[in-house]
């Protein structure tokens, strides 16, 4: 694992830390003033800017302090000389949730540039899998 990778996974675990914690300022810290998020809630067309990225925030938290999990359990980073990206799965989700679906994960991709020789994510993307789909191959687009 080269120097850069270790760094982008030791702030990426950190980040998470910081969202358990409910810690604002340090979910923020590691972020681009022009962060674009692609979130599981609206709206549609993403989030744009450190500011907008800021007001998602507070109702995770409340979420987050209803007792829900939000653990990393897999990730892998890949970094250039001024670019990079990870990709991750998190049990995250309500007590009930897990029980009934244990195995489900939020899908984490993170692309990161390299601003005065500091990793800074400027685009985060969260998914979960369509488990209302009994057929997954079924909603394919036919070539």
């Amino acid at each position: 694992m080269s120097h850069d990778e270790a760094q982008i996974r030791t702030m990426i675990h950190e980040w998470a830390a910081a969202v358990r914690a409910g810690d604002l300022d340090r979910v923020l810290a590691g972020h681009t003033a022009d962060i674009v998020m692609f979130d599981v809630p609206p709206p549609q067309q993403g989030v744009r800017g450190i500011d907008a990225y800021r007001q998602t925030w507070p109702p995770f938290f409340t979420w987050l302090a209803s007792g829900a999990a939000f653990d990393i359990v897999e990730l892998e980073v890949t970094a250039g000389a001024d670019v990079a990206f990870a990709h991750a799965l998190l049990r995250c989700a309500s007590p009930q949730a897990l029980a009934a679906q244990p195995d489900g994960r939020l899908r984490l991709t993170l692309g990161l540039r390299k601003e005065d020789e500091r990793w800074v994510i400027a685009h985060e993307h969260h998914s979960f899998p369509d488990t209302t789909v009994a057929d997954p191959t079924a909603a394919l687009p036919v070539h």
